[in-house]
């Protein structure tokens, strides 16, 4: 999540619950490099969102370039996506200056594209060139592109017609091609509160479409989809990798529209990876065994407050996932 989608509504987080470990910060030692796991085919990045650092106005505080950066590569990390527009150069040349002075490579964007509305399409077309002659300049491999509603943040999302539906994918095609041009590859994001979002939808769209998933095991299980099923079904499809692990109870409410997106990401709807609902061992498995070669971005939506602990917590976190991953 990190890409031209404006504003959404600020939530208030909430106060821990008893299912919720306390948070105790971590010795320095524990963010050496051998915090990554070495596997050879296992191709682990960071992403800015799990630092805070989102294009939603409101979201919260957002921490400097270079602590998310010196954080990522402190935890071992050697790659990242490139986060919202505007936050990192855009100016190739400078940013992989930026990256390389972290030790860091680029391993592609996220971009939130209106792709459904017919009169938009050129526009959506513009900007999806920007971004991948920007990625491919800068080094990076892949555009995650996601069928934005066009209406502000993640909250909300109107029907679409027949022709709506075969317009996006229309357009989704146009992406790829675009991008393909540059040497890029381009995955379909599945995500919450876009046109491509449940169970129903992720289906349609594999039916529809030729283009691969970015399989973000989040977005997935709260849009309805059961990620380690759709792996073992459709392997072959699978392009990219977004890591997260959620609270299925707290996923649910989202789902039912009891709780706004927003608000459930404040109250800590994502845990480190292991610690909650998603069998993201079974899933790293079963991608390995199927051939998956490719990036697994470590990519938790998360919301800071202006609590000075807060700016902690990023780094503490993925730490935690880090392990979780070494253990597998």
């Amino acid at each position: 999540m990190s890409g031209p989608v404006p504003g959404a509504t600020p939530g208030t987080p909430a106060a821990p619950t008893a299912a919720d470990p306390p948070f105790t910060p971590t010795p320095a030692a524990a963010f050496a490099t051998s915090a990554v796991p070495s596997s050879p085919d296992l191709r682990l990045a960071g992403a800015p969102i799990s630092w805070g650092v989102c294009e939603v106005p409101g979201w919260g505080p957002m921490l400097p370039t270079d602590t998310v950066l010196g954080e990522m590569a402190e935890l071992g990390l050697t790659a990242t996506e490139s986060g919202p527009p505007g936050y990192l150069p855009d100016d190739p040349t400078v940013l992989k200056g930026v990256l390389a002075g972290h030790g860091l490579t680029l391993v592609g964007s996220f971009a939130a594209l209106v792709l459904h509305e017919r009169d938009r399409v050129a526009q959506s077309a513009a900007a999806a060139e920007r971004t991948a002659a920007l990625i491919a300049a800068a080094g990076g491999e892949v555009l995650v592109l996601a069928a934005a509603t066009g209406l502000d943040g993640y909250d909300a999302r109107p029907e679409l017609s027949g022709a709506q539906w075969r317009c996006l994918i229309e357009a989704a095609e146009e992406v790829a091609r675009i991008a393909g041009g540059y040497g890029l590859r381009t995955t379909l994001h599945p995500h919450v509160g876009t046109h491509v979002e449940t169970s129903t939808e992720v289906e349609r769209f594999l039916d529809d479409s030729t283009l691969p998933l970015c399989l973000d095991t989040g977005h997935l299980l709260i849009g309805g989809t059961d990620p380690l099923d759709l792996v073992r079904r459709h392997p072959d499809r699978i392009g990219h990798v977004h890591l997260k692990d959620v609270h299925a109870d707290t996923a649910a409410l989202v789902r039912s529209g009891a709780l706004t997106y927003a608000d459930a990401v404040g109250r800590g709807i994502y845990r480190p990876l292991g610690e909650g609902d998603v069998p993201v061992a079974e899933i790293v498995a079963t991608l390995r065994a199927a051939g998956y070669r490719d990036w697994y971005v470590l990519e938790q939506d998360t919301r800071l407050t202006d609590d000075p602990d807060d700016a902690n917590l990023p780094r503490h976190d993925t730490a935690r996932s880090l392990a979780h991953l070494r253990g597998i």
